[in-house]
């Protein structure tokens, strides 16, 4: 894959002051995109790290389903508490299944399909996320050991499988809500996502 950065600036939020990055990923078949926002010095004891992927429906229209959201802002929270950190934020909505085809999804939801299921019957695996990028971007920052902020060992391995030492995984729970109990306990018992609240 050939990283390239395409755009940097400064970038003020409600949370803090931030640079935005725009990476581009290049494979021989396909391109990706991801958002890379950036805070103080990465230099040093290892930073916190999260890699975040895109959720219209959650992180733009605040929906209830998912905790994507209240893990954004729990992430940039962490980030700004510490004054430093990284988030990469990753264009694989749906868990890579894209946008109207996790509405499909939704639909299927709504039918009694848990969203494992909903991806399987869609003729998707439960997950399609990959995690090459986020791995170059860790590359491109000089980072050779991080503090990963997730629930999902997948990622660990991914990052780890870059080159990248975790040194720990910093959990990134949010209180479950009557709307995302049985989506998080799908993530816990299906995907093996580490959520010791459930």
């Amino acid at each position: 894959m050939k990283l390239t950065q395409v755009a940097e600036a400064d970038f003020p939020t409600r949370f803090g002051q931030f640079r935005i990055y725009g990476f581009e990923g290049r494979w021989q078949d396909r391109v990706e995109e991801a958002v890379v926002l950036k805070r103080g010095d990465l230099s040093g004891s290892p930073p916190l790290v999260r890699i975040h992927s895109q959720c219209l429906t959650g992180d733009v229209f605040h929906s209830l389903r998912c905790d994507c959201r209240a893990q954004l802002e729990l992430a940039l929270e962490r980030i700004c508490d510490e004054d430093r950190g990284l988030l990469i934020y990753e264009h694989q909505e749906g868990r890579g299944i894209g946008l109207l085809n996790k509405l499909r999804a939704y639909q299927l939801q709504d039918q009694g399909a848990d969203t494992v299921e909903a991806n399987e019957r869609l003729g998707f695996e439960a997950d399609l996320r990959g995690y090459e990028l986020p791995g170059e971007i860790l590359r491109f920052f000089g980072l050779a050991s991080v503090r990963l902020l997730s629930n999902n060992p997948e990622k660990v391995r991914a990052v780890e499988r870059a080159g990248v030492l975790v040194a720990q995984r910093v959990p990134c729970l949010v209180a479950p809500l009557d709307s995302t109990e049985t989506y998080l306990r799908t993530k816990k018992t299906k995907l093996g996502h580490l959520l010791e609240e459930l």
